[in-house]
Order: C-alpha cells, then sequence, then structure tokens
C-alpha cells in the first residue's frame, strides 16, 4: 500500500486545527508462481484478486509452461474455489485422466502461510523494497523496484524444499 502518511502541525493550543485527510491508497495485486526448477517467479500485476484475474493467470502460466503439466500448489482464496475457476478447470481438463490434467490443483492448509513458499518470496521483495522506500519518489517508482527485485532474484530457501524434487515431463 502506498499513501500512509504521518505528520505534524503547528497552531495555537486554544483552537481545534481541522486537517482534511483523503483517505485515497494506490495499491497493487500481483499473482506469482514458483517456478521449482528454476528458483524463479513468473509474476504477473493486476488491479485485484478475483476469479477472472486467476484464470488470465492461469492462461498465463500454460502459455509460459510450453507442454508442461502444471502443479498449482495454492491457499484457500475465494476465488482459487469459485465455480468460475471450476469451470475453467474443468474445461481445460476435459476428456482426460488425472495424471494427463494441463493443471492440477492442490490447496495449503488453512491458514498456514508457512505452507506456502510465495509468501517467502513476497516477504523478501518487500524487505529489499523497504530498505529503499525513503528514496522512492512515486508509487509507480515503488512496483518497479518490486518488480524488478523478483524479476532479477533466483530464490532458494527451505520452503522450496518441501515439496520434493520434481522433473520436467518431456
Amino acid at each position: 500500500m502506498w499513501g500512509d502518511l504521518s505528520g505534524y502541525v503547528w497552531g495555537r493550543t486554544d483552537q481545534e486545527i481541522t486537517v482534511p485527510v483523503v483517505n485515497e491508497r494506490e495499491k497493487q495485486t500481483y499473482y506469482g508462481a514458483v517456478d521449482y526448477l528454476e528458483r524463479k517467479l513468473l509474476l504477473k500485476a493486476y488491479d485485484r484478486g478475483n476469479s477472472k484475474n486467476t484464470i488470465d493467470y492461469l492462461q498465463y502460466l500454460l502459455t509460459e509452461s510450453g507442454n508442461q503439466q502444471l502443479l498449482i500448489f495454492w491457499d484457500g482464496a475465494t476465488y482459487h474455489r469459485s465455480k468460475e475457476i471450476q469451470s475453467f478447470l474443468d474445461e481445460l481438463n476435459q476428456g482426460l485422466q488425472p495424471e494427463q490434467w494441463k493443471i492440477h490443483c492442490i490447496r495449503f492448509a488453512p491458514n498456514c502461510p508457512e505452507q506456502n513458499p510465495i509468501e517467502d518470496i513476497w516477504l523478501q521483495a518487500k524487505t529489499w523494497v523497504r530498505r529503499f522506500c525513503s528514496l522512492i519518489p512515486t508509487f509507480s517508482h515503488l512496483k518497479w523496484m518490486f518488480e524488478w527485485f523478483i524479476r532479477h532474484t533466483t530464490f532458494d530457501f527451505s520452503t522450496l524444499g518441501m515439496y520434493g524434487v520434481f522433473s520436467k515431463i518431456k
């Protein structure tokens, strides 16, 4: 979130000072998936998290993966469980045996971010951006720095190893 400010105002102690505050925040939603073999994050920005954008992101992952089957581990966001997502996956995998599905989704345990490697990536990227926060003049610069960090970092931490070793399907 951008736009969190605090400040002081000088004035007479016997008079109330009114400061109009516009609670206008700029925000950005990112979808990300870890390429387990390459230790890279496939990142895409959206205006919000919802079923429509989730389907678009899944289609993006399909185009990026070539003929690979995708195993998606994700959290229990309501839009991950929506009828639209289920319909998309049913149509995509129609007529295929489960071991041949193009996308297979598995949900993490509820309220368990320590199972989700993407949480470590978000934390690393946010920590990196916070180091330079005072030097960042605009929200668009902040987004650029966040995306630059994600695209130029190879991620390697213990939660990536929790799910065993996967190999490319040829």
